[in-house]
C-alpha cells in the first residue's frame, strides 16, 4: 500500500460518487455481448467479435458519471447499444434505441435528473440521435372473402413479434374492402377509406394492444384502392385511389400523431389506384409505388419526413398493380407480388428499396404468385406478406411469407387464418 489517502466527492445521499483523483478505470477489457456498468467508472469496450449492450445502473443521482471507450476502434463494425435500465437518456425513455456506431468513439455520460436522465457530456465524433422504437406486431384487417364478388368482411388478423398470424377476430368496424392502412403515433395503427357498397371515408383506429375501434366517418374524400404509409416516424399519409365516380385521383391526406386525418391535398403525382406504400429511410420518409393509371405502371413517389409528396419517378421494375409493401432491416423496404396483366398475370417478384429510396431491379420466385394481399413490419426489423388471391382472381389464400432483416423472402407458410384479399395491413405496438 502507498499509504496515500484520496479525497472523495460525496453524493447528496452521503455515498461516495468518485475519488478526487478521477474516475475509477476498469482493468478488464469488456469483450462480451452484454455488460453492466456502474457510476464513477470508465470502461474499455472491445466489439471486435460482436455488438455489445451496455446496461446502465437502475438508479442514479445528479452528477453520476460513466465513460465508455472504443478499445479496438470497431464500433463502426459492431456497435454498442445502451440500455438505460428504466431511466431516461437525453429525455427519451428506455424504449428508444441508443446506439453508437463510430470507430474510435468515446462516450462520457453524466446523470442530470429524472426528466432528462443520462446526458452525453461528450462523444468524440457524433452525438446520439434518438430513434423511435420500431413496431413489433402487425395487424391485417377488412377485405373480401373470395375473389371479385365475394362478401366484404371486418375480420382482423393479429401478427405476433415472431411473425405468427393469429386466428381471425371478427366484428371490427364496418365490413369493407380496398382499404389503406398505416402505423401512427409510434405504436398504433389505423385503417381508412375503402368500399362498402359504395366508396367510403371511414376510419378505424387500432390501439397499441391491437384493439380496433368503432368507425369514424367523414375523413376526406371517399375513395377505394388507395395506399397508406407512415412518415416522420409517428404520422401517416393516405394517397391516391379511385373516387365515387370511378376516376383515379392523386390527392393525399396527412394523419397526425394522434390519428386525426386532415383535409385533402391535391395534385401529388399521377392519378392512380391499386398501388402500395411503405416507410423507408432513417428520418421517417415513405414511398408510394406502382399501380394502375388506366394502364399498369412502375412509377414511384417519395414522401419527405414532413409529408410532402414528390414528383413521379418512372422505370422502377416490372409494371404491375395490386401489390403490397413493408419495411425491413434499418431504413429499407420491399415491394412484393401483384399483377402485371400478362398470362399468367399474378407475380411472385419483389423489389427492394434502399434507405435513400432507390428501388432495385426485380427479384423473382419468392413464394406463390398472387395479388391483392397485405404486408406490414413485425419484430422490429422484419416484414410479412400474407393472404391475397391466386389464379387470376379465382381463389383466395391464407398463406404468408416472412421477410428477414436482410430482405430475403421465405417460402410459403399456409393456414394463417381465413383466406381473404383486398385487405389493409400495418404495424403496431413497440412491445414484443
Amino acid at each position: 500500500m502507498s499509504g496515500i489517502v484520496q479525497n472523495n466527492i460525496l453524493r447528496s445521499s452521503g455515498t461516495i460518487a468518485v475519488s478526487a483523483a478521477g474516475l475509477n478505470w476498469s482493468d478488464t477489457i469488456i469483450t462480451g455481448s452484454t455488460a453492466t456498468v456502474e457510476a464513477g467508472n470508465g470502461y474499455w469496450i472491445n466489439t471486435t467479435s460482436n455488438t455489445c449492450t451496455i446496461t446502465l445502473p437502475s438508479s442514479a443521482e445528479s452528477g453520476d458519471q460513466i465513460v465508455l471507450i472504443d478499445y479496438a476502434r470497431t464500433w463502426g463494425t459492431n456497435s454498442i447499444f445502451i440500455d438505460s435500465n428504466g431511466l431516461n437518456y437525453q429525455g427519451n425513455d428506455d424504449t428508444y434505441t441508443v446506439e453508437y456506431t463510430t470507430d474510435g468513439q468515446s462516450v462520457n455520460i453524466v446523470y442530470s435528473d429524472a426528466t432528462k436522465g443520462w446526458i452525453p457530456l461528450e462523444d468524440d465524433v457524433t452525438a446520439f440521435e434518438p430513434v423511435e422504437p420500431p413496431t413489433q406486431k402487425g395487424i391485417m384487417a377488412f377485405g373480401q372473402t373470395d375473389a371479385d364478388g365475394g362478401a366484404n368482411v371486418s375480420t382482423s388478423h393479429l401478427i405476433s413479434s415472431s411473425g405468427v398470424v393469429a386466428d381471425d377476430t371478427t366484428g371490427v368496424g364496418t365490413a369493407r374492402r380496398d382499404v389503406g392502412a398505416a402505423s401512427y403515433g409510434g405504436d398504433k395503427a389505423l385503417f381508412g377509406y375503402g368500399i362498402v357498397s359504395s366508396v367510403s371515408s371511414l376510419k378505424n383506429l387500432v390501439s397499441n394492444s391491437g384493439v380496433v375501434a368503432a368507425d369514424v366517418t367523414g375523413v376526406g374524400t371517399a375513395r377505394r384502392d388507395l395506399a397508406a404509409a407512415t412518415y416522420g416516424t409517428d404520422k401517416a399519409i393516405f394517397a391516391y385511389g379511385q373516387n365515387s365516380g370511378g376516376s383515379k385521383v392523386s390527392m393525399s391526406n396527412l394523419v397526425s400523431n394522434s390519428g386525426v386525418i386532415a383535409t385533402d391535398v391535391s395534385g401529388v403525382g399521377s392519378a392512380r389506384g391499386d398501388l402500395a406504400a411503405t416507410g423507408y429511410g432513417s428520418t421517417g420518409q415513405s414511398i408510394f409505388g406502382y399501380g394502375n393509371t388506366g394502364s399498369y405502371v412502375s412509377m414511384t413517389n417519395l414522401v419527405t419526413n414532413v409529408g410532402v409528396v414528390g414528383s413521379d419517378v418512372t422505370g422502377v421494375g416490372t409494371v404491375r398493380r395490386s401489390l403490397a409493401a413493408c419495411t425491413f432491416g434499418v431504413g429499407k423496404a420491399i415491394f412484393g407480388f401483384g399483377r402485371d396483366g400478362g398470362s399468367p398475370s399474378n407475380l411472385s417478384m419483389t423489389n427492394l428499396v434502399s434507405d435513400v429510396g432507390v428501388v432495385a431491379a426485380d427479384t423473382t420466385g419468392v413464394g406463390t404468385a398472387r395479388e391483392k394481399l397485405g404486408a406490414c413490419s413485425f419484430g422490429g426489423d422484419k416484414g410479412i406478406f400474407a393472404f391475397g388471391v391466386v389464379n387470376g382472381g379465382a381463389g383466395k389464400v391464407s398463406m404468408s411469407n416472412l421477410v428477414s432483416n436482410s430482405g430475403v423472402v421465405a417460402s410459403d407458410t399456409t393456414g394463417v387464418g381465413s383466406g381473404t384479399n383486398r385487405l389493409g395491413a400495418a404495424g403496431y405496438s413497440t412491445s414484443a
